[in-house]
């Protein structure tokens, strides 16, 4: 570890000198922190106030700055001083705008966040991310509109792409439309479908290597290092690629299993698919008997929205029967097309399209559920819906029915990545959704709990050819984005910054196999002893091998069991009164409690907030710290978890859950209050809610009692 030399930099702005007494903070900071070298300034942030800090960088060779003012969650581009290791206190946020100025626990909450800051920067050092030297090879798994998109979008970033499609051509289910919804204003007519230039545009691309009637046969190694077995004919090579994107698309579902729609039962009940087929060849024509449709019906979420078949919107069939129920017209305008849907989902610019329909008054559009399909001896179909929109049973006569059924996502056929991982060769899906690649982030839906590989359209979830396309940018950016950061030897998302990574103390390590079965990203292997080892490319610096490892010897450069632990370590527990320590994750719950400082919500004072990367790496030992420091209450606090939420790293906050019930039952043995130590689920939108969440928890360990390590 470089020598340094401290300064604490304390900020008078925003409110923070007339909530606290500013000397009180610098004498805590030199007599508890030990840190000699302290400032304040008026307005830190100013111009001034970083021009004062760069003057004390420069002249005193102060290179570990302890910054005393507002959240690290902002001014952290003011805040970076190049060289220099840096601990941001919040006393703007967590003490001026929570609490009541001027008062005794005031101040006190704000010269314990002072030395906590102080403790923290002794034991850390620099992150120093490792460049690595990786293959700038993009592979893309899948020939579709989307495939083709993202190979398109990756060779326009200068990266080299191989391009692997199953089939013998390119296309996939866009190249079987006969045509393709509106795409531009004003929305009304059809067009040529998009895929058959992006094809041209693929062939004939040099940076885009395709290969046709290919599998991938397994994926080795990490970001940036993949060793990737392709089969060809029958012939298998290796592909040295740098990150993925799976691109597989989906594939029709099942329209045997629609009996009861008449599927099967009479040649004249088709799927939307099948239809295009027909309208291709120029007439909307009966399969049974080769004469014109009169009288076309389309029966909308046909086994989509369905618990017995797809409990999904397939999103794309609303435009499609709009779009075919034109075919119709278009193709015979003596014809008429009625539309029996659950719930008409034209979304965006697609509204206008559907508006342009509703005009059309050979194109009848009611609101229905479908009960049967009938056919008569005759060959003649009837439709039969109830719950109309007038509210009574209705029976259409029918030449022809279309079924707009949905998707089903590529991969439930089988693997399509196999990846050499030992959580297996796919990735996670959900399973509400029957095998769609479960993306975990809602704002970054490419992303995958494999770093370095990104899904993108219908394979990750039911969409339209235009949403598809703009997934698959999408997809492409990220792949670039792993490279770039991979090369440079920092984290992709969510921690795109960090440049540490963890560092184990391995002569300590008891191959317990913790690591590796709770790591999200599947960054940890075992050699053939058991003993565990980082593909380091693949971690996302959650921590979560830090919160597992019972003998603690997983620690990186600015985040440690034994950081964490010095900064409880020197939080003041006075013998009267109730201290509460909370730790935080950084992605839900500290952004909710800065959330609740910004609309100048009170919080309690007895609680002290330490933010960790991810509740995954909240480790038991922090727990034991701080009761034989005699603290009357720990809480951990993190965003929900479960399939209508998302953590961040996965399963941090169901980890820390479960750690915490093993724990509670450990405090109870021990005769100290289980209650002392509470799992509480933040989301980031729960910031008005907090206060009364954290007063009930306060009040609870009160009546318990004190600690009775209190009077050790």
């Amino acid at each position: 570890m470089e020598e340094r030399k401290y300064g604490v930099y304390i900020c008078q702005g925003c409110g923070i000198a007339e909530a606290v007494k500013i000397e009180g903070l610098e004498k805590v900071a030199r007599k508890g922190g030990k840190i000699p070298h302290i400032k304040n300034h008026p307005i830190l942030c100013s111009p001034e106030g970083l021009e004062f800090i760069k003057t004390d960088i420069a002249a005193e060779g102060i290179n570990g700055l302890v910054i005393c003012a507002c959240s690290p969650r902002v001014k952290y581009e003011e805040f970076d001083f190049p060289g220099c290791l840096i601990e941001r206190v919040n006393i703007r946020e967590l003490v001026a705008w929570t609490q009541e100025p001027q008062a005794e626990e005031t101040q006190l909450l704000a010269e314990d966040y002072v030395v906590m800051g102080c403790a923290k920067i002794k034991k850390a050092d620099i992150p120093e991310g490792v460049p690595v030297e990786i293959e700038r090879a993009i592979l893309v798994i899948g020939g579709g509109v989307t495939g083709l998109t993202a190979a398109l979008e990756a060779a326009n970033l200068g990266q080299q792409v191989v391009l692997v499609e199953k089939e013998a051509e390119l296309g996939g289910l866009g190249a079987g439309l006969f045509q393709q919804t509106p795409r531009k204003y004003p929305y009304q007519e059809l067009e040529v479908p998009v895929v058959f230039n992006k094809i041209k545009e693929v062939l004939t691309n040099p940076k885009i290597k395709v290969l046709t009637k290919s599998e991938v046969v397994l994926i080795d190694g990490q970001p940036g290092l993949y060793d990737v077995t392709i089969k060809t004919d029958g012939k298998e090579d290796i592909y040295k690629i740098g990150a993925v994107i799976l691109a597989a698309g989906a594939k029709p579902y099942d329209a045997t299993k629609l009996g009861h729609l008449g599927y099967g039962k009479s040649d004249d009940v088709v799927t939307n698919w099948e239809l295009e087929k027909i309208a291709a060849d120029g007439k909307i024509l009966r399969p049974s008997n080769g004469k014109p449709a009169q009288k076309v019906v389309f029966i909308q979420c046909a086994g989509s929205v369905d618990p017995d078949h797809l409990p999904y919107c397939s999103a794309f069939c609303c435009g499609t029967s709009l779009k075919q129920a034109k075919y119709v017209r278009t193709m015979n305008p003596d014809s008429l097309a009625y539309i029996i849907y659950k719930n008409m989902r034209t979304l965006g610019q697609n509204e206008l399209f559907y508006k342009h329909a509703q005009n059309d008054p050979g194109i009848l559009l009611t609101k229905g559920d479908v009960t049967g399909v009938e056919v008569a001896d005759d060959g003649s179909l009837a439709v039969i819906a109830e719950n109309t929109l007038l509210g009574d049973k209705i029976k259409l006569e029918a030449d022809l029915v279309v079924l707009a059924t949905g998707l089903v996502p590529a991969t439930v056929e089988g693997p399509v990545l196999n990846l050499n991982y030992r959580q297996g060769p796919g990735l996670p899906d959900l399973e509400l959704f029957q095998g769609f690649a479960d993306s975990n982030f809602i704002c970054f839906q490419y992303e995958t709990r494999r770093t370095g590989v990104y899904a993108a359209g219908a394979v990750r979830q039911p969409m339209d050819m235009a949403t598809a396309m703009e997934d698959a940018a999408g997809a492409a950016l990220k792949a670039y984005q792993c490279l770039e950061h991979t090369a440079k030897g920092i984290a992709v998302h969510p921690r795109a910054w960090d440049q540490t990574f963890p560092d184990p103390f391995m002569q300590r390590c008891t191959a317990c196999k913790r690591c590796t079965e709770e790591c999200p990203f599947g960054a940890i292997e075992e050699d053939e002893k058991g003993t565990p080892f980082y593909k380091i490319n693949r971690c996302r610096r959650c921590g979560t091998c830090m919160g597992a490892c019972p003998e603690r010897i997983v620690s990186f450069k600015d985040f440690s069991v034994d950081i964490i632990g010095s900064m409880i370590k020197a939080m003041d527990v006075p013998e009267e009164g109730t201290r509460i320590v909370a730790f935080v994750c950084e992605n839900d719950a500290y952004p909710a409690i800065d959330a609740a400082a910004l609309n100048r919500l009170k919080l309690h004072p007895a609680v002290r907030f330490i933010s960790v990367r991810c509740l995954g790496s909240f480790n038991l030992v922090w727990i034991a710290d701080a009761l034989s420091r005699g603290i009357d209450g720990i809480l951990i606090m993190g965003c929900k978890y479960g399939d209508d939420y998302q953590c961040h790293f996965a399963k941090g906050s169901e980890l820390a859950n479960y750690r915490m019930g093993k724990l509670q039952e450990t405090l109870d043995r021990l005769a100290l209050e289980s209650e002392r130590a509470q799992f509480m689920e933040v989301a980031i939108n729960d910031f008005d809610k907090l206060p009364k969440l954290i007063d009930d928890f306060v009040v609870r360990v009160e009546e318990i009692g004190p600690n009775p390590y209190k009077e050790f």
